[in-house]
């Protein structure tokens, strides 16, 4: 069976201006560990998410919190977040359910900013596979300094000059090469294609110059 790693939620950075103004990266990181994974998600589920880590009083429920009353109203409890897989740089979750005897239990597939957004408003733990944590995580050693967790290769067109032709080390490289401009060219590039993994490294290195 595939190791599942706890992880908390430690931050959500804004977007860049203009055009990227609606992009947002929410950060996981392991417990009692230094690796963190990035997940590039949407204003709404940025602003539902900080909402719920705050918590925020609100006029009316938004989505989540009426998922959440609806829940509570059955008897219905969030037992668990999973992160399941990662597909070109899109990541697949679901709830794990409970009902009101607690004993059966039900999966549902969700998005993973839905899933995320619920597991607050539940105290539920969020837990990512192993290998998923290997193939899109980092690990932060003391000096903030950044190292992938592992490199895969991915094919590569002679044509090609788009930074996700490369490996993720090359990718690493590569970004340093563009100009500010050029890589907010890229990582809106990759959200609309919605390979996810490759906006988070591409947010990173924005956000390394920004530092």
């Amino acid at each position: 069976m595939e190791k599942k790693v706890l992880m908390n939620i430690i931050g959500i950075s804004t977007g860049q201006g203009g055009q990227h103004s609606n992009n947002y990266l929410l950060l996981l990181e392991e417990m009692n560990g230094n690796r963190r994974l990035p997940i590039v998600i949407g204003v709404f589920e940025a602003q539902s998410i900080a909402i719920a880590l705050e918590k925020v009083k609100i006029q009316r429920p938004i989505s989540h919190d009426l998922f959440k009353n609806f829940a509570d109203a059955f008897h219905i409890n969030v037992k668990e977040v999973l992160i399941y897989n990662l597909v070109e740089g899109v990541f697949y979750s679901k709830l794990i359910c409970t009902d009101a005897t607690g004993e059966i239990e039900h999966e549902i597939d969700a998005r993973t900013s839905d899933a995320i957004a619920i597991a607050v408003r539940f105290d539920a733990p969020i837990y990512v596979y192993e290998f998923i944590l290997k193939e899109a995580g980092y690990i932060v050693d003391e000096n903030d300094n950044i190292t992938p967790i592992q490199s895969h290769t991915e094919e590569e067109s002679e044509e090609s000059t788009s930074v996700e032709s490369k490996t993720s080390e090359d990718v690493s490289e590569n970004l340093k090469t563009l100009s500010l401009e050029e890589l907010q060219q890229q990582l809106q590039k990759a959200i609309n294609e919605e390979k996810y993994e490759l906006a988070a490294k591409i947010h990173q290195e924005i956000e390394r110059r920004k530092s």
